[in-house]
């Protein structure tokens, strides 16, 4: 791990159902409660996905939990969210989710040196035939492990 990074969340989900192809840290726009929510660790990004609408990327149905002692000032825990890109790469993306039919997605959260960031990823979505075999696979990675750890015993 990196200096200065603490993770909030990963969305195991998005590399159950996604092929991850690039990857990219992109900064997010919080209000105050939401930065007290991430930082008791009360964010959900299972169903989370980000779309590119007006040269502009934005976090959509990422659930922020109100914060417990936010008051009148509270947040809407599911508003969208805008992400902070690179002019460059926001544009390449949009073009790969255009033409090639991929989906841009969150894979974690985590702070940055007290900044909060989102790495997202440019995926395509697996079949039922590739979620068997990656967990097929992790299986037995499993019952091997097991038989190592029996043995040097």
């Amino acid at each position: 791990m990196s200096e200065g990074i603490k993770i909030i969340t990963n969305n195991r989900k998005a590399r159950h159902d996604f092929h991850i192809d690039d990857r990219l840290e992109a900064g997010i726009v919080l209000t105050g409660s939401e930065v007290k929510s991430l930082r008791e660790g009360r964010v959900n990004m299972s169903e989370a996905f980000v779309r590119i609408q007006d040269g502009e990327a934005y976090l959509l149905n990422c659930h922020i939990s109100p914060y417990d002692q936010g008051g009148y000032a509270n947040h809407d825990p599911l508003r969208r969210r805008k992400l902070l890109m690179h002019r460059r790469e926001l544009m390449k993306w949009q073009k790969a989710v255009e033409q090639k039919g991929f989906t841009i997605v969150p894979l974690r959260m985590y702070f940055r040196n007290s900044y909060a960031k989102v790495e997202v990823g440019l995926a395509r979505g697996k079949k039922l035939y590739d979620k068997r075999a990656d967990i097929a696979e992790q299986e037995s990675k499993r019952r091997v492990q097991r038989i190592m750890s029996e043995r040097n015993l």
